[in-house]
Parts: structure tokens; sequence; C-alpha cells
């Protein structure tokens, strides 16, 4: 992928100003009562940096005693992304182990053409995907969710019991769940290319991709760049080169992939983003057994709402367009990227794509998804036109 590298000032060199009597460091370097303070204090930096090379912190502490904690290591991008991918194929295959034994349960296709019709599949193996392949090349290809038992359910994710199926297009009288999976899809797409856009000597913390939907005109994802580039305004190129590393993830067809984990593991995944650890704690406590959802796509794992799009080859036009600085009350400088796609299966003239693309430069908030939800409320409530929300 293409690296971002704006133009930035080299760091000013430290200029030591020399004293009448003093080493540059500032000792002093006169015989005398100097000497045996001078000593002291070479000692003191040598345990000093003892400590530092053998990778422990110290702290100061009343009565000058010190505690020491571990150090946390510094990982490169593409090594936090290794780990984190190792990381959920090892859970992945732990939570396998725990059915050694193949199960059967029973799946009931609701939906049409053919209601009624009952598979015989793999507990905690098999998906609604391996339920559609029973159907038809149809329902392979057009399906974007499934419904179990009424809840909303990725396509990939195993089926845990015995249950009613029936599945969501794009198509559907009311695609609500569908666009917004689409959505969240498309701003995971994002992430993985911020992630990996700039130099290792440019730290990039994913945030969270707000949930706005489809109807105000772009997807988004909210990130804290290195602070040395807190000047830097993204060009048109810069968005064009993102939009081609976005691209290149669409045509691979890399499936999506949700996991369920203890938070602990969450943890040990997200040690080095504190944004992500924040959501994980939030998430981990809106139930008992402290969950939380895991996605992934290709070797890239993020910690985000759910459920998403089977494929990134469901996406179509897709377009990075925006980066807007928000106004927080935190001291990082958090930006808002923002893009617009269809997915294959609704495709737009040229001339409609244009105007969405100039629509998606606006900034997008979650203000404004809370007024768009309250009129859609209304609508519902009214007549029959709210049904219609579609990409």
């Amino acid at each position: 992928m293409a690296s971002l590298s704006p133009t930035s000032t080299p760091r000013a060199a430290l200029d030591l100003h020399a004293q009448p009597g003093l080493h540059p460091a500032g000792h002093s370097l006169l015989p005398g009562a100097n000497c045996r303070w001078w000593l002291l204090t070479l000692k003191g930096y040598l345990l000093l940096s003892l400590c530092s090379s053998s990778g422990v912190k110290t702290f100061p502490r009343a009565g000058k005693r010190y505690i020491s904690t571990p150090a946390v290591s510094r990982l490169t991008p593409d090594e936090v992304v290794r780990m984190r991918n190792e990381l959920f194929t090892k859970e992945k295959e732990r939570q396998l182990s725990l059915h050694p034994r193949i199960e059967k349960i029973e799946v009931k296709y609701t939906g049409k053409p053919q209601p009624g019709s009952v598979f015989v599949m793999n507990k905690a193996l098999s998906t609604p995907y391996n339920c559609a392949m029973h159907l038809s090349e149809w329902h392979c290809k057009n399906s974007v969710l499934a419904l179990v038992d009424g809840e909303v359910w990725d396509m990939y994710r195993p089926l845990t019991k015995s249950c009613e199926i029936q599945f969501l297009t794009f198509k559907d009288e009311d695609p609500e769940e569908v666009n917004k999976a689409y959505w969240r899809s498309c701003a995971m797409i994002m992430a993985c290319v911020l992630k990996r856009a700039f130099k290792d000597e440019y730290s990039v913390n994913l945030v969270k991709a707000p949930e706005v939907p489809v109807i105000s005109g772009a997807f988004c994802y909210d990130v804290v760049l290195d602070n040395k580039l807190n000047d830097w305004k993204p060009t048109n190129d810069n968005f064009c080169s993102l939009t081609r590393d976005a691209k290149k993830l669409i045509h691979q067809d890399l499936p999506f992939e949700t996991l369920h984990v203890e938070a602990k593991v969450a943890r040990e995944m997200f040690q080095h983003n504190k944004y992500k650890m924040e959501m994980i704690e939030r998430k981990a406590a809106q139930n008992m057994e402290g969950i939380v959802p895991l996605h992934r796509f290709g070797d890239f794992v993020d910690v985000s709402e759910g459920p998403h799009i089977p494929r990134t080859s469901f996406c179509f036009q897709y377009e990075i367009t925006a980066a807007h600085n928000l106004q927080t009350d935190q001291s990082e400088l958090i930006r808002r990227f923002q893009g617009v796609s269809l997915p294959v299966h609704l495709k737009a003239h040229h001339t409609v794509w244009h105007k969405l693309l100039e629509r998606s430069k606006r900034l997008v908030t979650e203000e404004e998804y809370l007024e768009t939800a309250a009129q859609c409320l209304e609508a519902k409530d009214g007549t029959e036109e709210g049904k219609h929300v579609s990409i």
C-alpha cells in the first residue's frame, strides 16, 4: 500500500550551552568537595540506566523508594495487525475444540420461495451461508444477512442450536438492517486502509466507527493520528491513494468473520489502543457473561458493532472522500474520515454517483443520526412511506 508521508519540519537539535566550570551535560568538573557529589550523581545515573535497559520503569516515591512496572513493548503497525490476527485464530480454534463431536441440528427455512424446508446442519460449524447453499445460487449471491429465530445474524457466523432461518437482501421491503451492516463493513474497510497507509514512524489509533444511517450520506471512522500530523490536510491525491488501497481489499473478495470472546481476550488483542480498551469495557458491561464481539476480514481484526456483510466483494462503487477535525474535550485531535459506497446489487449511473460523492464530503455527526432516526420513527408511525429507507 502507498505510504502517506506529509512534509514535516525536522526536529531541532538540542543546543547545550557550556558554562564556566560545567560539562555540557551540566556536571561540575571542578576538584574538591564537588567531586564526591559528582561520583554520587554518576552512581545514581548508572543505576537508573541499568533499570531502563532491563525494561523496567522506575517511579520515585516518598522516602526515596522506587516501585517497578513492566514496560509495554512498542510494536510496529504490521506487528500489531499480525499479533491480533494470530490471537483471533488461536481463540477461534480453541472455541472449535469445545465441540469435539459433531452434533446435528435442524434448521427450518421460513422465507420464500420454499418455506418449510428443513436442513440438517452441524452445530457450531454450519453457517447461514451453508444453509443458503441448499436453496440456490441466487440465495448465496444476494443474501446479506440472516434472521435466526428473529435475531439478525452474520452469514458466516456458526449456528449454535436448532432454529428457524430466513435471509435478508438489499431489495427487501424494509432493508434497514442490511443497510446498517453495509455501512459498518465499508467503515471497517476504511479503518484497515488508514491503519496501514502511514509509515511506521507515525502512530495511527483507531477510535470507533460512529453508527450513522445510509441516508446521512457517508460512512465514517474516527481516528487519532500522530501529533506530528496535526497540521496535515489530506489532498485529493491522498484520498485517491486511500481509495485505491480500499479497492484492492474489495477485489480480494475477503469474508467477514465474527468471533465472540471474553473481555480478557479482547484486552490482550487491543492493549496498545486505549480507545479500543474503553470500548471493550463498555461492551463487556452490556451482558452478564462479559462477552465482546470481534470481527475480521483478511488479517485485520477490529472491535465493532455487528453484524457485517458476507464479503468485501459485495462493495462495488467505493470512495474515501473527506476528513474532518472534530471538536472534542480530549487533548488529542480526532479526525473523522468519511466515504461513500454502493453495493454490487445497486449500481448507480455516473451522474448520480458524482452527486453522492459531493454529498459524502459534508461532516456527518451522531446528532444528525439521532434526528434522522426520530424522523424515521415518526414516518413509520404516521404513514407507509417510512418503511422504505434504502441505499
